[in-house]
């Protein structure tokens, strides 16, 4: 799934989850088959997750538990059972890992037009001082505007938007070389250095390893 807000936007491969604060206006589109299950908390239930977005791991255990919860009404602490059932969802989701999966986007409007820029097309080739350029500033201050703003460099969120297209591509069932290629790596083996960088493993095993499990 891609989730997208005013304040970014964060992909969701499968095993995961994405937490969406209340009250957070967003959108959601898939790549290929998606099974999803979602959970509504009260406000204040978990206080470990941040005030936005942000994508977790799912553990084989908060997995079949959501799994469960799904498959009841409203969980109620009346009941027994079901206050134990909510002790241990929130338990999980306390001791969760943020996976880097998301895009912050600059409010700068400057800043903010480069990013659509290479949204716009991941894969281009353009050079990031041309793409500065073209919105009439220089490259050292969108640097600037993008570490301050996104906590990231230029480079290194361009490249961060390259790894989320590539996912979009794989898991819709795109050839690893198609996504590489998409992706703006004019080899293979360097999408798949950059891969195993970024997420520890191949794109092949990564999807793998996601087939193997519950969606």
């Amino acid at each position: 799934m891609t989730v997208r807000t005013t304040e970014g936007t964060w992909v969701v491969p499968a095993q995961r989850a994405v937490w969406i604060p209340g009250r957070t206006r967003h959108s959601i589109s898939m790549a290929g088959a998606v099974s999803m299950r979602t959970l509504y908390l009260r406000a204040g239930m978990v206080t470990h997750l941040p005030r936005s977005c942000c994508v977790i791991n799912v553990s084989p255990l908060l997995q079949e538990l959501i799994l469960h919860a799904c498959t009841l009404r409203t969980l109620s602490r009346r009941s027994k059972t079901q206050a134990h059932l909510i002790d241990m969802i929130i338990d999980q989701l306390q001791t969760v890992q943020r996976v880097a999966l998301q895009l912050p986007v600059p409010s700068d409007p400057r800043a903010a037009r480069v990013a659509a820029i290479l949204q716009n097309d991941p894969g281009d080739s353009t050079t990031l001082e041309e793409v500065c350029r073209q919105v009439g500033a220089s490259k050292r201050t969108i640097e600037r505007i993008f570490q301050q703003q996104t906590r990231l460099s230029l480079g290194k969120w361009r490249q961060q938007l390259r790894l989320m297209r590539s996912l979009q591509l794989l898991a819709a069932g795109e050839k690893i070389t198609h996504a590489a290629m998409e992706a703006g790596y004019s080899t293979p083996s360097a999408f798949i250095a950059m891969f195993r960088n970024a997420l520890g493993t191949t794109p092949r095993r990564y999807f793998e390893n996601s087939a193997n499990g519950r969606a």
